[in-house]
């Protein structure tokens, strides 16, 4: 198995195109087009992961977090990351991340979280922008289902819960084919008009390249019309945080010992508890203070969130409850997430989930 074909999967379901920008995701150490045999499956790659790859003849590791997150001046066994990738290439193990856009895709991070919590009907939090644009192409009338069928296909067409949109408009297009052409239809140096159909087609930023050969391998014309707008749209496919609701009202209290159950932890940190019954959850995977305004924006009882800082309780304006579960333990069924990724598309490739426990923060 090539490294590209495991990323092929795992990017197809998390493109790197929603990651942030401060973010790292994608092939870290490592050629896309060596061969591996083994991958071991972590949440950070630390000394204690690479020597379990190495004692398992794992080839590559996949993380959440990144190796290499910032800026990197020098690489010496002075410092721990500086170490790991020192002994990671001297032993030949690919490093792979997936990280925030992990967390900013349905089927992701925040939608596990969701599902361990027993939670449904869950939308993305705050949708990301910039994600989406639009291909306007004309193409000759009697070849537009063929060519709509082909932009469907390469994954446009995709508004809410509704695919195969698209908009249409018949008119007619003129042309002239000089000297050296091949033109489909029409003559050389000869003006030309023909019955067209203009198709307007959605689509996300992610899948541009499969949607342009798409395009070009349908379309009869030697030279292919097309415009692409940027568009401001929200893509309520993809975003930070998730929100979504429990069966019924639940005792706060209780629930919040419940995740403690779920996600292994011994404390959570929490806000004033201002609700005794709570019923509508936000989540976020990690450090997801910031989405305070936008839980309450989305009249969510609790956020549930991780590394909250100390005036960030104040935020709440006595209407929402806000709990730190812990960076960590909110993130760990990534590991779950990319092995059934992997499994799923690779049956017969070996894979194993790290048995390290790379969390740092200990509780007494």
């Amino acid at each position: 198995m090539k490294i590209k074909e495991i990323i092929g999967c795992i990017e197809k379901q998390a493109p790197l195109q929603l990651q942030e920008s401060y973010d790292n995701s994608g092939l870290i150490i490592g050629s896309a087009e060596t061969e591996v045999n083994k991958a071991l499956i972590c949440i950070d790659v630390t000394e204690e992961v690479i020597n379990e790859a190495i004692a398992d003849s794992c080839d590559i590791i996949i993380s959440h977090h990144p190796l290499i997150f910032g800026g990197i001046k020098k690489i010496s066994n002075s410092n721990s990351s500086g170490n790991c990738i020192i002994k990671a290439i001297r032993n030949e193990i690919a490093v792979y991340a997936a990280h925030t856009n992990l967390d900013n895709v349905q089927g992701g991070v925040n939608s596990i979280l969701c599902q361990k919590l027993g939670l449904s009907d869950c939308k993305i939090l705050k949708p990301q922008k910039n994600i989406l644009k639009k291909l306007a192409t004309f193409c000759p009338a009697d070849k537009a289902e063929v060519v709509r069928k082909a932009l469907f296909d390469a994954g446009a067409g995709h508004i809410g819960n509704y695919d195969c949109c698209s908009y249409n408009t018949e008119g007619y297009g003129t042309f002239r084919a000089l000297e050296n052409a091949n033109p489909y239809i029409g003559e050389i140096n000869k003006l030309h008009s023909e019955n067209e159909v203009k198709i307007e087609i959605i689509y996300p930023v992610f899948v541009e390249n499969d949607l342009l050969k798409a395009l070009f391998a349908s379309h009869p014309y030697e030279e292919v019309a097309y415009d692409i707008y940027p568009l401001e749209n929200e893509y309520n496919k993809a975003g930070e945080g998730m929100i979504g609701e429990l069966s019924e009202a639940k005792d706060c209290g209780s629930f919040l010992q419940e995740i403690k159950n779920i996600l292994g932890t011994k404390t959570i940190r929490h806000s004033k508890i201002i609700k005794q019954m709570i019923k509508r959850i936000a989540v976020c995977g990690g450090a997801g203070g910031f989405l305070i305004k936008d839980a309450l924006s989305a009249n969510a009882d609790i956020l549930l969130t991780a590394d909250l800082k100390y005036h960030q309780f104040f935020d709440t304006e006595d209407k929402i409850i806000i709990a730190d579960i812990g960076h960590y333990e909110s993130e760990q069924f990534a590991k779950e997430i990319l092995y059934k990724i992997i499994n799923e598309n690779f049956p017969t490739f070996a894979v194993q989930i790290s048995k390290v426990n790379s969390n740092p923060v200990f509780y007494i």
